[in-house]
């Protein structure tokens, strides 16, 4: 009975949180058009918090083995399973800076993740991810706003009409719904998450990398489904790379900032899964002249998938 009870209160968190970022961003969104700011600086700032809002609800409450759990169990969540069923949908064509400039800054960013939280490989004891490591992770974020903003085209389009501005009060009260949504959300999973994992005598680590991962990446799921059934492969695409992106910068970044984390070397193999999954997707992108993300890659990626959560499984329960 206590088990079911942790259970719905996990799923009444996931519900909070997401609904949570969806008021934040309708209602930071509509504020940022009442005062005339631009649809790009929504797009970048509100929209890109909002999808990562769910995994920073969680974060800044967890303990360590949490926090990294779930950035990292999102990850390949996003990469491995999310856009692998996406491109099983609709085949989707890849952006050519996608592949030359986001895939290798993707793979770049991992790599110095992976080195930041293993100081044992400088010779000290403790793999720590520090205010410093979060301050680089935070330039780094940073830095891909600002590529961002000069690369993107942003389209002038008159919405007045068709969305006349709702009522400061109500907007305002959006956000105040958002934000609490947020905050209590999160400490519900982070609390029943935990909960969880003490009962079933399985480590805050794998409930990080499965339960509460997949719950964050709720978002991340919706909208790369729609869009690949809608047959806009760009926004699929691009919404995985960023969003991963955001997780490891931003999310982590602020994490860490909070206070230093204390890094299990264990999880090196699940960052690396995420390191091998893009270089899988950008070795086989230069290979087909098509540069779609089409059935075959898909498979590898489920397949991937498939087999990255049997580990994961195994590595905690010992089947075989």
């Amino acid at each position: 009975m206590q088990i079911l009870i942790y259970l719905l209160l996990l799923v009444v968190g996931f519900a909070a949180v997401i609904k949570g970022a969806d008021f934040l961003v309708d209602g930071a969104s509509g504020l940022a058009r009442k005062y005339g700011v631009s649809e790009l600086a929504i797009g970048l700032t509100v929209v890109a918090f909002g999808t990562s809002a769910p995994e920073l609800a969680v974060n800044v409450q967890a303990d360590d083995e949490i926090v990294f759990g779930n950035i990292i169990g999102s990850n390949n969540f996003n990469l491995l399973g999310i856009l692998g069923i996406s491109g099983l949908i609709f085949p989707m064509l890849v952006q050519r800076k996608t592949i030359f400039i986001e895939l290798p800054f993707s793979i770049l960013v991992l790599s110095v993740f992976l080195l930041l939280c293993n100081d044992g490989l400088l010779g000290t004891d403790n793999n720590t991810l520090s205010r410093f490591d979060a301050c680089m992770l935070l330039l780094g974020f940073v830095i891909f706003l600002v590529y961002v903003f000069k690369t993107s085209k942003q389209e002038i389009i008159s919405e007045a009409g068709e969305h006349p501005p709702k009522p400061l009060g109500t907007t305002l009260l959006m956000i105040a719904l958002g934000l609490a949504g947020l905050v209590i959300g999160g400490k519900l999973i982070v609390d029943n998450a935990s909960n969880l994992a003490r009962m079933a005598h399985v480590s805050e680590t794998m409930i990080g990398l499965t339960i509460v991962s997949m719950g964050t990446s709720l978002p991340e799921l919706a909208t790369s489904l729609v869009a690949a059934l809608k047959k806009r492969p760009d926004l699929a695409v691009g919404n995985i790379i960023g969003s991963n992106l955001f997780n490891v910068l931003l999310i982590m970044g602020v994490s860490a900032l909070i206070r230093p984390r204390t890094y299990n070397p264990e999880l090196n193999y699940d960052t690396l899964t995420t390191i091998i999954g893009t270089i899988v997707i950008f070795i086989s992108l230069l290979l087909f002249k098509t540069k779609k993300l089409g059935a075959y890659q898909s498979f590898i990626l489920l397949a991937m998938f498939v087999v990255y959560y049997i580990y994961v499984m195994n590595r905690e329960l010992h089947w075989f």
